[in-house]
């Protein structure tokens, strides 16, 4: 399972999301330290979805393995667990670090808010688990080290602007709610066509406020790119390193998608 936020101490509540103040992405950094639009959608056909794809094999585990895991322990796994958190960390990084948030901000016609960072940080780290949920028990213990690594985040942030600690939980636990609803629905729309995956953007990513179907348009081309890019990425590779690159939301050369840069790591996973 993925990390809950409630094992910070987080509590329920009903406040607003919107409370959270303005602030511009570019100007709070990640700490290293902290772990409707009624137009038919066209030019996206041709891109694979992950319908398609071949599944995964799953892992055969002994009895014991499962009892363990039945009990809320980690079993073996086919890498140290602190090569995999060093992996998350990196791939963690690579959403918030690697990610053009202005270009977003601009082409979606976003406010330039912490709702809206969290927004394109969520929709990105939703694509990084489906990637790594494909590489069997190592990769969904990752999963859950990236989630955790994410809240870490976002809380480390809250405290930088400067919010209240009890409104920071107030709006941390709307935020828990509003992820898992997001991986649900986001689930559901790519592995359905193009209209499924732009009602899953729609309703989560634009919050059902989206005017121009253009721009809905374009974030159903951006993630069926940015899917086929990463199924193209070898899973050793994003295992021991957790470099991810990200496609430009605006492709210039679209032959370009299916070229991942290898990334190199030393016998320790770094």
């Amino acid at each position: 399972m993925l990390q809950p936020p409630e094992q910070l101490g987080l509590q329920r509540n009903q406040t607003s999301i919107s409370q959270w103040v303005p602030v511009c992405s570019r100007l709070i950094p990640v700490s290293s330290t902290q772990v409707q639009g009624g137009r038919a959608l066209s030019g996206t056909s041709q891109l694979s979805t992950t319908k398609g794809s071949p599944q995964p094999v799953e892992e055969k585990v002994g009895a014991f393995t499962k009892i363990i895991e039945a009990m809320g322990f980690t079993g073996p796994l086919k890498y140290s667990k602190w090569k995999i958190k060093i992996a998350a960390l990196r791939m963690y990084t690579s959403c918030v670090e690697k990610t053009d948030f202005e270009e977003f901000f601009l082409r979606c016609q976003m406010p330039d808010t912490f709702n809206s960072w969290f927004l394109i940080t969520l929709l990105h780290v939703w694509m990084c688990l489906v990637r790594m949920k494909q590489e069997g028990r190592s990769g969904k213990y990752m999963c859950r080290i990236i989630v955790h690594f994410m809240w870490e985040d976002v809380q480390q942030r809250g405290r930088v602007m400067g919010v209240n600690p009890y409104i920071l939980k107030k709006n941390m636990i709307l935020m828990t709610n509003h992820f898992y609803a997001a991986i649900l629905g986001y689930d559901e729309g790519i592995l359905s066509d193009d209209h499924g995956l732009a009602a899953a953007l729609w309703r989560t990513f634009f919050n059902g406020k989206c005017e121009d179907p253009r721009h809905l348009e374009l974030l159903v081309e951006y993630v069926r790119k940015q899917m086929q890019y990463l199924d193209s990425m070898n899973g050793e590779d994003l295992l021991l390193t957790g470099e991810v690159s990200w496609r430009p939301l605006v492709e210039k050369n679209p032959q370009s998608i299916l070229k991942p840069h290898s990334p190199t790591y030393n016998d320790e996973g770094l």
